[in-house]
């Protein structure tokens, strides 16, 4: 009875703590739509030729606030806790939406609440797979934590249908509009009240020395029984804060760019910027207005709902049936080759067949079914490869003296480019049409293939310890850090500075 109740508050703890991705992604999929609404434009009175310089804005500055929310965030997780950090955030993300929602008939307090919005997003991004790791049993470990991207799927549709029915049943009007940024408060707010109701990290409390309270927390997540097993846990989470303790001294940023460290810093910048070439984000911020673009008529908001629907089973299909069992860079490989085999495609149909975005048709033409069904594909290749990976990349290939620097490095550099192509998408729809899509198609063969596989590693069949000898370098590489080690520490066998 206790294992199965340790396994279920384990689980709601992950799913409660990845209400803060789920609330990540309504926003990514709610705005879309909101933006394209009639009703949005007129309460904020601007002109459709200020539009696509709006619609630009108002996501990449969520983009802006999330980045630097990565880096607020560190100082709270360190010194109040990974749970009263997500409390803080959740709270910081509702500020936020309610700016968002008052019709000020400003577009500075809308973009006021985005940025706002996007510090508490920032924020949960880097807490959520830190918390569920700490929290997690490590029979499941993985699969819990490959739970941020299934909400994160799971957000974006329902935004795209909640989009669709506002637009479908609601008359034009400033409730329509309110009604689909209101919602956003549901992650927020379930983010909140699941917080209150779990244990903080077991982890953080022992390191912080309550060591009392951290066995209580512990207890609780494993299901309330005091077991040899739990003790042996106990004792092991303590064996790794002491080292820890000793292999992070006098850790700074400069360590990373170390010969040692520089390439795996590299890699935690470039993989983001590589997920972002792909384009799918682009599709995902601006979906009702590409889906337009490709010819869906009228029908571009019920389109982009079932495109949520693809994202869904994508990362679900993923989980269950590939995760850890073709290692990593395969399926890089072939969802950067897939990707960009259906963008190339949608490029030659719209070259051949230009969409007609001012027709009264109730749908789509011929040629725009084929284009949403390679939408569709391009989303489902995806989030077979693309999606779920980077961040569980950049968390292994790290020791463990500067896994929290550069987890934190990559975590902004997402955000970052985030920004830069929420910034572009708009004006390449509006300027270059068909071209956008031939210049993702590109960038996956030309930039996402050739990455794949002369720079990234193979990590799946490595622990955490062997790191070092996947990425370290030769001899000498080894010996800068360890000398750099040494310089502050009592000398340790060769196998305790490798990390953990």
């Amino acid at each position: 009875m206790g294992r199965k109740l340790g396994l279920f508050r384990a689980a709601y703890l992950v799913s409660a703590s990845c209400m803060g991705s789920f609330a990540f992604a309504f926003d990514t999929g709610v705005i879309s739509g909101v933006l394209a609404l009639e009703s949005f434009q007129k309460d904020f009175g601007y002109t459709k030729a200020q539009k696509t310089n709006v619609n630009s804005n108002a996501v990449s500055i969520l983009q802006a606030g999330a980045f630097f929310g990565c880096f607020f965030v560190s100082p709270i997780a360190k010194f109040f806790g990974r749970r009263t950090g997500l409390i803080i955030s959740s709270i910081v993300f509702t500020i936020g939406t309610i700016l968002q929602v008052i019709n000020s008939g400003a577009l500075g307090t809308f973009y006021a609440g985005r940025v706002i919005a996007g510090l508490g997003i920032g924020a949960a991004t880097v807490l959520i797979p830190m918390y569920s790791a700490e929290m997690s049993p490590k029979e499941i470990r993985g699969r819990l934590g490959a739970c941020f991207q299934l909400f994160f799927a799971i957000g974006v549709m329902i935004a795209y249908w909640v989009t669709y029915a506002v637009d479908k049943d609601q008359s034009p009007g400033t409730n329509q509009w309110q009604t689909a940024l209101g919602l956003q408060l549901l992650g927020s707010t379930l983010l909140l009240v699941g917080m209150c109701t779990v244990k903080e990290s077991a982890r953080w409390l022992a390191a912080r020395g309550r060591l009392d309270q951290a066995w209580e927390s512990l207890k609780w997540v494993r299901g309330g029984e005091e077991t040899e097993e739990l003790q042996n846990e106990f004792d092991e989470i303590l064996a790794g804060i002491e080292e820890e303790a000793r292999v992070k001294e006098n850790l700074t940023f400069k360590e990373l760019l170390l010969p040692v460290n520089r390439y795996r810093l590299f890699i935690a910048v470039t993989i983001q910027l590589s997920a972002q070439l792909t384009g799918n984000t682009s599709l995902a911020y601006y979906a009702t207005q590409i889906f337009s673009s490709v010819g869906a008529g009228s029908a571009a908001k019920l389109v982009t709902g079932f495109f949520g629907l693809v994202k869904v089973c994508g990362v679900t299909i993923f989980q269950l049936f590939v995760l850890d069992r073709i290692g990593r860079r395969v399926p890089f490989m072939v969802g950067a080759f897939a990707m960009g085999s259906f963008m190339l495609i949608i490029a030659c149909i719209l070259a051949t067949h230009p969409a007609k975005t001012n027709s009264t048709s109730s749908g789509p033409t011929s040629a725009g079914i084929a284009c949403i069904i390679m939408t569709y594909a391009e989303a489902f290749s995806y989030n077979m490869s693309w999606g779920p990976l980077p961040w569980l990349y950049v968390g292994e290939i790290f020791s463990s003296r500067t896994r929290e620097l550069g987890v934190t490095v990559g975590a902004a550099s997402q955000w970052l480019f985030n920004f830069m192509m929420s910034q572009v998408t708009p004006h390449a729809i509006n300027n270059i049409g068909w071209r956008m899509f031939l210049m993702f198609a590109i960038f996956n063969y030309a930039i996402i293939i050739v990455y794949s596989w002369f720079v990234l590693k193979e990590t799946s069949r490595h622990s955490l310890e062997e790191m070092q000898e996947v990425f370290g370098g030769g001899p000498k590489e080894k010996q800068i850090e360890s000398a750099d080690h040494e310089e502050n520490a009592e000398p340790v066998p060769k196998e305790a500075k490798v990390g953990s």
